[in-house]
């Protein structure tokens, strides 16, 4: 029940900074979705850097993993979100920027989880 309710807190405090990011990047005006695309990103390099964390010499523990890479990062990303996005872009012909925002997505996110985790190894 402990890890229930660690995943529940972590995903509701991941899922309202997410709305937050997003209420005020997203932009109305092009319809690019920065906020969705910073909250992946940003995302990726926490769960990069807790995971980092988990596995180096057991800095942190099971249930801090649950509470902040499962619960809050699991809430601060949104691959759903993003899926709907790139559905808008298709469905209006937007090829440009469903092809730039996919593909930065992935390489980025990839990226940041790759610089979370190399950041705890240097330290």
């Amino acid at each position: 029940m402990k890890q229930l309710l660690l995943v529940f807190i972590g995903g509701g405090s991941g899922s309202v900074l997410r709305f937050l990011i997003s209420k005020y990047l997203n932009s109305p005006n092009t319809g690019i979705p920065y906020g969705t695309f910073l909250a992946n990103i940003l995302g990726s390099l926490l769960i990069g850097i807790i995971l980092g964390l988990a596995s180096k010499n057991h800095f942190i523990t099971q249930n801090h993993t649950l509470l902040l890479a499962t619960g809050f990062c699991g809430g601060l990303t949104t691959f759903s979100t993003f899926a709907y996005e790139n559905h808008m872009f298709l469905k209006m012909g937007d090829f440009l920027n469903f092809t730039m925002y996919t593909f930065t997505t992935f390489t980025l996110g990839f990226f940041a989880v790759f610089l979370g985790v190399y950041i705890i190894k240097a330290i």
